[in-house]
């Protein structure tokens, strides 16, 4: 009767570690091609994962937190968050800002993110960083331990190393605007 019990308590505890408690970790991301992350952050939204800041999220990686549900982020006292306006090659390889670009990528953000960046000057091609109490009063303080250490999966959007979820869309990302600004770098 023990044996019994004992399996079906490991079976009950099997069957609810299931997607909902997966986690995905994005530590030293320097982002990239703004529609590259706009797609994998809808894959990820659609398949329910939590997403943990455990570092550096810059430029397009940012857009996570306009396509993930506050609810479903957390940042560590390591999360640092880097902002700046998109950007393409111009003549001579040089890069210039793109206004319509960076205009959708800061309509992306959550109104409390645009709030911060418009106290700041805004988008620029200069840096802007968000991290520590200011960003912990923004989202939820999450702490890695042995239990998120089990379930994590590791997600590098930069090098494009893994895909989840099902693609849902995005209405902003199709936009005029939007469909003309995805091929173009905000790193």
């Amino acid at each position: 009767m023990k044996l019994f019990t004992g399996l079906l308590a490991a079976m009950l505890l099997l069957a609810g570690a299931g997607t909902s408690h997966a986690v995905v970790r994005i530590a030293n991301d320097r982002g990239g091609q703004i529609g590259r992350y706009v797609e994998r952050y809808e894959q990820l939204r659609a398949s329910g994962q939590t997403v943990i800041i455990d570092g550096l999220c810059a430029s397009s990686c940012t857009i996570v937190l306009g396509a993930i549900p506050p609810e479903r982020i957390c940042v560590t006292r390591n999360a640092n968050l880097a902002f700046h306006a998109a950007w393409d090659f111009g003549p001579h390889g040089r890069a210039i800002t793109n206004p319509g670009a960076t205009q959708m990528l800061y309509s992306m953000y959550p109104s409390q993110i645009r709030h911060w960046i418009a106290n700041r000057g805004g988008l620029s091609p200069r840096m802007i960083f968000l991290r520590g109490r200011q960003l912990t009063a923004m989202y939820r303080p999450c702490y890695l331990n042995a239990q998120v250490a089990l379930t994590r999966k590791r997600l590098n959007f930069a090098k494009g190393s893994e895909t989840v979820g099902a693609n849902v869309g995005s209405a902003k990302a199709r936009g005029a605007a939007g469909a003309k600004a995805l091929g173009h770098s905000s790193r």
